[in-house]
């Protein structure tokens, strides 16, 4: 039902109806559309155009599309956290997000370098795509230091693969355009293909999971996407380099 399509064109306040819907989808079925802007913050218009752009003629045929699939998976309503991810499996589930993990790994495996930089959460999980693509046979650094002196031309067979849930990181923008400057693609993993980070890179990949904040500033937003990206992103270059 939220296919990658249709979540892509969702603008900021669809995409906020659109993250409690997925993790709220036993409420939904009983709310009013007023209910629903209430929870939601937004007005019961942006909530019609977000029913219009997942194919619906108004709220109640969304409602009862939305229970109508979850009565034919013939399971039990998932927990909160469980249905966030049972959607985000079933909207990669798809050829146009493999030709994107496709393009990506063609895009790696061409260069003679790899970089991951990342800070904070996405940094750990930068150290571990690194390993990761060095146990399959592709050789990949993490940098912790991204300013590190290195000779002229050292990057310009260079892919640097950049980890950011909300892309606005300064710290990773700077970064960024420092690599891009000297040559090196960006593939970035993101939350969302509109930030400013996906728009500065060569090749987005977006998993569009709901944002999750604690005291207004540390992001606790699922990180298993990425690690499911980064690991279907190795077999395909295993797969390439053993070709």
């Amino acid at each position: 039902m939220f296919s990658l399509q249709e979540i892509r064109s969702l603008n900021e306040l669809e995409l906020a109806v659109y993250n409690y819907v997925i993790s709220n989808a036993d409420k939904v079925y009983h709310m009013s559309i007023r209910d629903l802007s209430e929870q939601t913050h937004v007005s019961t218009t942006t909530i019609l155009r977000f029913c219009k752009k997942m194919n619906c003629d108004g709220f109640t045929e969304f409602k009862f599309k939305l229970k109508t699939l979850n009565d034919n998976n013939g399971v039990a309503m998932p927990t909160e956290d469980a249905a966030q991810m049972i959607d985000f499996f079933k909207k990669i589930n798809n050829q146009e997000f493999d030709q994107l993990l496709d393009r990506a790994a063609e895009m790696i495996v061409n260069k003679d370098r790899v970089l991951f930089i990342g800070v904070g959460s996405s940094g750990s999980l930068g150290k571990y795509g690194a390993r990761f693509f060095s146990n399959i046979g592709k050789f990949a650094q993490y940098l912790d230091d991204p300013f590190y002196p290195v000779p002229d031309g050292y990057y310009d067979s260079s892919v640097t693969i950049v980890l950011s849930v909300s892309g606005e990181t300064e710290e990773t923008l700077r970064q960024v355009s420092r690599f891009k400057r000297k040559s090196s693609k960006i593939v970035s993993i993101t939350n969302y293909e509109t930030c400013t980070l996906a728009k500065l890179s060569d090749l987005n990949i977006a998993y569009y999971m709901p944002l999750i904040m604690v005291q207004n500033e540390l992001n606790i937003t699922s990180q298993v996407p990425v690690v499911f990206i980064l690991e279907m992103i190795g077999r395909k270059i295993q797969k390439l380099l053993q070709q």
